[in-house]
């Protein structure tokens, strides 16, 4: 089950994805994660989903990660007398405290963090943007607003705020519980929606204690301006295209999307593209032409993954949208311009012994034409290391940790094999050389190169790096 391409695709379960012989297809087809929303899955969906998945790598002998995607607060508006209203431009409308029914004029926001934080100049969006006003007034518990763009609004829409930092976690008591059953059922990530500053993913990883690697969406405009420090503290990205062109002009996010691709590549953290990339598939069996652009795009760029939403999970066509953008990404990376794109955004190593390994292995690679870099890995962070440089030549991971081969799932262009621990040098050697061969990596003849870290098992330790032959009685 060697992949052709280097980017990873996350296929989303849903209704139309809920079976294990569906899970198998989408797998086949090229899924290499799949994503569980707990916005609309209970703990006894979500454990079966985890159990199918299980059966699934076990079916195919093949590491696969599970993305468990926690919902975060919904911040809504409260309830009309009349069920909605209807706003016209240049109207003044307050949100307030008062638990009362809402009518023309007012309604409750039953967010008293919000009212606390709103000050004069501040947009509003209700309904995901349908409706826009601006804060004129404001005090601890009422908001008086002009309405920018008109139109109705109805009982418990949401609310978001792009202006506004809100002192609120991003976890909810929902969150809370929904994070501790994945972690129990044994998921590989956790996204956390939701995220406006470092400290939102520190008090989500202090959660975990190592049980799963933290993904920070990054849909806030608040996101946006401490990218650095939330990359920093995070595991991984992903690029939460819809909620962001909610709270920013959308004109703006291909922009961002970019920036924060090159900003977690930099900082080697992997990134994921997400939200209506095959929008279209839902309900026809072939994309438009843009929609094989946007992921064109973001596999041009080096975006470890691209993801699928409503797409797999509620689609008509979730197999074939698999197959999509799996042939998209295969096309993508053959092309004469992928290459030069990629190494054109390759950053200065890290000040590190890892760092430099990882590069010079890169280097030696490309120079005599080696055909894999295979890396023994503890933790992961060898692999990720390497594929922090994108290198021409497949890498190879070689772990004693499953744990670390779901993880690594969403990694580019990392193929992951559990295997048990080197014992020796040669021992690293001679294996390094028999999975090279077995996975179709090399053949006889060929080189490959080796990084691990000595001791063995111990993690982030990469200080060594070996080339060997493969010789005929390799596999």
């Amino acid at each position: 089950m060697r992949r052709l391409r280097r980017c990873k695709i996350i296929a989303t379960i849903g209704p139309a994805s809920a079976s294990q012989a569906i899970l198998a297809a989408l797998f086949q087809a090229g899924a290499d994660l799949f994503r569980i929303n707990m916005s609309h899955a209970a703990h006894d969906q979500m454990r079966e989903q985890v159990r199918m998945i299980r059966a699934v790598e076990e079916e195919f002998g093949r590491p696969i990660g599970i993305l468990l995607d926690l919902q975060g607060p919904k911040l809504r508006i409260g309830a009309f007398k009349d069920r909605a209203i209807k706003l016209a431009k240049g109207a003044t409308f307050t949100l307030d405290s008062d638990p009362t029914l809402g009518d023309q004029n007012r309604v409750c926001l039953p967010h008293p963090e919000i009212l606390r934080a709103l000050e004069p100049g501040h947009t509003l969006l209700v309904d995901d943007g349908k409706v826009r006003l601006h804060v004129v007034a404001a005090d601890a518990t009422r908001a008086e607003a002009i309405v920018d763009v008109a139109g109705e609004i109805s009982n418990r829409k949401g609310v978001s705020l792009p202006d506004t930092e809100i002192p609120v976690s991003p976890m909810t008591e929902k969150d809370r519980a929904d994070l501790e059953a994945g972690l129990e059922a044994g998921v590989d990530w956790v996204a956390v929606s939701f995220v406006q500053r470092p400290e939102d993913v520190v008090e989500v990883k202090k959660l975990t204690r190592g049980r799963a690697l933290v993904m920070s969406k990054i849909e806030k405009p608040q996101a946006i301006s401490r990218l650095d420090e939330i990359v920093e503290v995070s595991d991984g990205l992903m690029v939460a295209r819809g909620d962001l062109g909610v709270e920013m002009p959308l004109e703006k996010v291909p922009g961002l999307q970019k920036r924060i691709n090159r900003t977690a590549r930099r900082l080697g953290k992997p990134v994921v593209v997400a939200t209506q990339m095959l929008e279209s598939m839902i309900t026809a069996p072939v994309p438009t032409r843009a929609e094989v652009s946007d992921v064109a795009t973001a596999v041009f760029e080096g975006a470890d993954a691209v993801m699928l939403s409503a797409e797999s999970a509620a689609g008509q066509y979730p197999v074939e949208a698999v197959a999509t953008m799996n042939k998209i990404a295969e096309e993508v990376e053959r092309d004469a311009y992928y290459r030069g794109i990629i190494n054109a955004q390759r950053a200065t190593p890290e000040a590190t012994g890892a760092d430099a390994i990882a590069n010079a292995a890169r280097n030696v690679a490309e120079t005599l034409d080696l055909k894999a870099i295979v890396a023994w890995t503890s933790s992961g962070s060898t692999a990720l290391r390497i594929a922090r440089e994108r290198p021409e030549a497949p890498i190879l991971a070689l772990t004693p940790n499953r744990e670390t081969a779901g993880r690594l799932a969403v990694v580019w262009g990392v193929h992951s094999v559990v295997t048990q621990d080197a014992l020796d040098v040669d021992d690293m050697a001679d294996r390094a050389v028999k999975f090279a061969a077995l996975e179709g990596f090399a053949q006889k003849g060929d080189r490959i190169i080796i990084v691990a870290g000595v001791p063995f098992g111990s993690p982030g330790a990469t200080n060594m790096v070996r080339i060997a032959f493969v010789d005929a009685d390799a596999g």
